[in-house]
């Protein structure tokens, strides 16, 4: 008996139940493929050569993640975008506007006329789910630093493939890890030697020279307030593994010739990109109310099933359940039943807590689009 579960598009064969019972999913045919736009490059930008992490804890599968890296390369990412795509058309918007945003986003636009350099962070497992569409608009010609945090939880064949990519586009970029602080005082450095015109210009008119004044912007969640309090070695700045925490624009002093401009996260009012809006639930880059963990981890599960640093083998190792991860959402349900009593909430966000724990080792949830 073919079943379509409600909510979800899935297609193969199918997954055997607790008790010997099956279920199909149907097939569908995918679309033509999505192709992905790419964001305008940005201007007056530069590079640093960030630091690879030693790793965070609970990597079971880094040793075969490193030997699978060559094999990476070979992955079409446009399928894994057709899919996504289909995935997501028929499940509920994802969309995440707290009240708090609005103000923010007004006021960050008024202290952008005080700002000498923009710091633009972004997460490295999703760098253009994390550009904010309207960004360019805003920072319009001022001279800006793009930040790929949380490089530690990517690849190194990711991380090349955006170095790349960016470099490319007469783009570079800086690579950090805002939780051990790899990078930040390069990246103050950086943003120091970018706007040190300021002075310059201030000394031929007479004045005295002043602080260079720096704006951290960026998605919620993206690691901007841990990047801040590593360039000020001190907790200036409340910071938590949750979209949200920050609330209100801060300015805060880096030594004598550096100020940094802490903001809340900015996110557009709404997302028309659903497959962008799905990697920012799996990468807790949204507020857990905006979507159903449910459908998140069971197209999690069907991204992971397809790339070949992971796979089936990976899902089934680790939960020891049967995968052929086709059915995301019938793998989510037999865990339930196997391990949280047939809650399929716990059993989803345990999906959701152990990719973003690095369970699955390093995993890019974006690779640069094909020209």
């Amino acid at each position: 008996m073919a079943t379509q579960l409600p909510g979800l598009l899935l297609n193969g064969v199918g997954l055997t139940l607790t008790g010997g019972r099956s279920i199909n999913c149907r097939n569908s045919q995918p679309p033509a493929a999505i192709s992905s736009a790419n964001p305008p490059p940005l201007s007056s930008t530069i590079q640093a050569v960030g630091w690879k992490g030693a790793g965070g804890s609970g990597n079971e599968n880094s040793k075969l993640f490193n030997a699978c890296e060559g094999i990476q390369e070979e992955y079409d990412w446009n399928d894994l975008e057709t899919e996504l795509y289909r995935w997501t058309k028929t499940l509920r918007p994802v969309q995440w506007y707290p009240g708090h945003i609005a103000k923010t986003e007004k006021e960050l636009k008024e202290q952008l006329k005080l700002m000498d350099v923009v710091i633009e962070v972004r997460d490295a497992r999703i760098p253009m789910s994390t550009s904010h569409p309207q960004m360019d608009s805003w920072l319009g010609n001022r001279k800006r630093i793009l930040v790929l945090n949380r490089e530690d939880m990517i690849s190194t064949a990711d991380r090349n493939a955006w170095a790349s990519y960016y470099a490319n586009q007469g783009i570079k970029v800086v690579f950090s890890n805002g939780q051990l602080g790899m990078g930040a005082l390069k990246l103050g450095r950086l943003a120091k030697a970018l706007a040190g015109t300021v002075n310059v210009k201030r000394k031929a008119k007479g004045l005295l020279p002043r602080p260079v004044r720096a704006g951290v912007v960026g998605y919620p969640n993206v690691g901007k307030s841990s990047l801040v309090n590593r360039l000020l070695k001190r907790r200036m700045c409340p910071a938590a593994p949750r979209p949200g925490v920050t609330r209100e624009l801060k300015w805060v002093r880096f030594g004598k010739d550096l100020e940094l401009l802490d903001s809340p996260g900015i996110i557009p009012m709404r997302i028309s990109d659903q497959t962008a809006a799905i990697k920012l639930a799996i990468c807790d880059d949204i507020g857990e109310r905006s979507y159903d963990a449910l459908d998140v981890a069971a197209i999690l599960v069907q991204m992971l099933s397809r790339l070949p640093t992971v796979g089936n083998k990976a899902l089934c190792d680790r939960y020891k359940i049967e995968a052929d991860g086709c059915c995301g959402k019938i793998f989510v349900q037999k865990l339930a039943v196997q391990l949280f009593n047939a809650d399929n909430n716990q059993a989803a966000f345990r999906i959701l807590q152990d990719f973003r724990k690095g369970k699955f080792g390093w995993i890019a949830l974006e690779r640069p689009p094909s020209s």
